[in-house]
């Protein structure tokens, strides 16, 4: 996953941000409505040219939706056909 402004750019034109919100949700409700505790998981590519207030806003919007775990990794570049790198992102 990345943030909203860069989805277009950085994943598959058919997938969207939205939606991937909605899969996370739509897990969470699911199993909530049946009974089982269920923990959701997503992770945030970093190095793509994200802002910090880009980053505070995924948060936030999966935090609205109740996502109980979120990583962070650094997106490297597989190969010269694929999206450089903008930055190199230290804890």
């Amino acid at each position: 996953e990345t943030v909203e402004r860069l989805q277009r750019r950085v994943r598959d034109y058919r997938a969207g941000y939205a939606q991937s919100l909605s899969v996370l949700e739509h897990a969470k409700e699911v199993n909530a409505r049946s009974g089982s505790l269920v923990l959701t998981k997503t992770s945030l590519m970093l190095g793509l040219g994200e802002t910090d207030e880009d980053i505070r806003q995924t948060l936030a919007d999966l935090r609205n939706i109740d996502v109980d775990v979120v990583t962070f990794g650094q997106y490297l570049q597989p190969s010269r056909r694929h999206l450089p790198v903008k930055e190199y992102v230290t804890p």
